[in-house]
């Protein structure tokens, strides 16, 4: 924005190019995805994501020399093989960038009535498009207030907070700030419980056979964490039990488990990957699973849960595995989305 100093004649102060008419902006932000599949795109990629201080928070001197000469040496190569095999490649992206770019569009067509002056925009915590460069964005076309919805709908500090944390820094850096909202958690909103009830039965209803037990899956975090005093797995819980009675499934018939354990620190358990060989053992051989926590399909429920657990239930004996797609840009996942963006927006729009 520059200054209008060819009407100063009359010693008055410069002042400012006139500003856009006033906007709303409304900013959804998921985890993020890397650019590519090869070796140096996920070292980039897993090098900011495993740098986070919410998300690992091991001290600085112990992680450094473990992260950029072990983790960052072995495990982009493997990382990247996984991506492959999810990738989209019509638009050569992970399937977390399509779907929430779809979320945003369909999302802009909802509020269409709010016109020219409601912007929806997306972006991600790590890699690209990033929360900096669409905030910066936002606040050109004239966003002097935004609603940031971080796309998690139980709060934990290593996803909510640190997409909060991002979004603060980049308004720390601006001269002038446009007036933020962060949406709130909707763990236990009930148009949520009802799109991932509706979702499952649909589901179920397509399958030729039952399964003998319903797994809701959700990412872990470190014992310590939750020690620490962050209300994450609580409100899992409360999401499990609410789609258990929204279903109608009885308590033995319904399991609450924790993914995507890393390192070698205890996680919350139950781990999905170890019920997945108790299970069997246990005499049930045939189950659904459901991933509540992600609002779209990722490396961590496409590979992770669709492939690598189903491999092991399989391996330890189980007959039939079918992993429930998340709500991702579908009719119910956008009403959700929906209801949360016009809940926090009122007094605004």
């Amino acid at each position: 924005m520059g200054l209008d100093t060819t009407s100063n004649t009359d010693n008055e102060p410069p002042r400012h190019l006139p500003a856009k008419a006033p906007h709303i902006g409304v900013l959804l932000v998921n985890l993020g995805t890397p650019e590519a599949t090869d070796y140096w795109s996920m070292r980039r990629y897993l090098k900011e994501f495993l740098s986070d201080r919410r998300v690992i928070e091991t001290p600085r001197w112990l992680w450094w020399p473990l992260l950029n000469l072990v983790i960052l040496t072995r495990r982009p190569g493997p990382k990247g093989r996984d991506y492959e095999g999810i990738w989209n490649k019509e638009r050569d992206e992970g399937p977390l960038k399509t779907i929430t770019r779809a979320q945003a569009e369909k999302l802009k067509a909802r509020v269409a009535e709010g016109g020219p002056n409601l912007i929806v925009d997306w972006a991600m915590r790590y890699g690209k498009p990033s929360t900096p460069e669409r905030i910066e964005a936002l606040a050109r076309e004239g966003c002097d207030r935004l609603l940031l919805v971080p796309l998690y709908p139980q709060y934990c500090a290593a996803t909510t907070a640190t997409a909060c944390d991002q979004a603060f820094e980049a308004l720390r850096k601006m001269r002038r700030q446009p007036v933020l909202r962060v949406a709130a958690p909707w763990h236990d909103d009930a148009i949520y419980i009802k799109a991932l009830a509706a979702s499952v039965r649909a589901h179920l209803a397509s399958l030729d056979f039952e399964p003998d037990m319903l797994i809701a899956s959700f990412h872990g975090i470190p014992l310590a964490y939750f020690e620490k005093g962050d209300p994450y797995p609580d409100l899992c819980r409360e999401t499990g039990r609410l789609l258990r009675e929204a279903l109608l499934v009885p308590p033995e018939k319904f399991e609450l488990t924790f993914q995507s354990r890393f390192g070698r620190a205890e996680w919350m358990k139950p781990y999905t990957i170890d019920t997945m060989g108790e299970l069997p053992r246990r005499g049930v051989k045939k189950i659904a699973i459901i991933a509540p926590g992600f609002t779209a399909d990722c490396l961590e429920t496409l590979e992770e849960l669709a492939v690598e657990n189903r491999n092991a239930f399989l391996e330890a004996g189980g007959e039939h595995f079918t992993y429930i797609p998340c709500l991702n840009d579908s009719e119910a996942g956008m009403d959700v989305i929906e209801a949360v963006v016009r809940r926090e927006l009122k007094g605004w729009f």
